[in-house]
């Protein structure tokens, strides 16, 4: 998984990666409010959930120690990060602001 997800983040289009874990109940809030971010983004962004506990390898290399975290990549380079559950339009805007 850690090589696709490389490749994935290497992307030119920005990737808003959701690091979360089934358990977490601000996550499934973040989950829902990031449905309506891609109905908003369509094609100009991926939305990618890593599942903390199934890739803690890939949590740990980028010292994902809360969850929610959201991530935002374009080729390769982590341009946005932060934890906590945050509004479709903070992220609406971030995405539309790293085309």
């Amino acid at each position: 998984m850690s090589q696709k997800f490389q490749e994935i983040i290497q992307s030119e289009t920005p990737v808003l990666i959701d690091f979360f874990a089934v358990w977490c109940q601000p996550c499934r809030v973040q989950s829902s409010v990031l449905v309506s971010v891609k109905e908003q983004v369509g094609d100009r962004a991926r939305i990618i959930k890593i599942d903390v506990d199934q890739y803690p390898s890939i949590a740990s290399e980028y010292q994902v120690r809360g969850v929610p975290t959201l991530a935002l990549f374009k080729k390769g380079e982590m341009l946005w990060r932060a934890s906590g559950v945050h509004d479709v339009n903070t992220l609406v805007n971030l995405i539309n602001e790293h085309q």
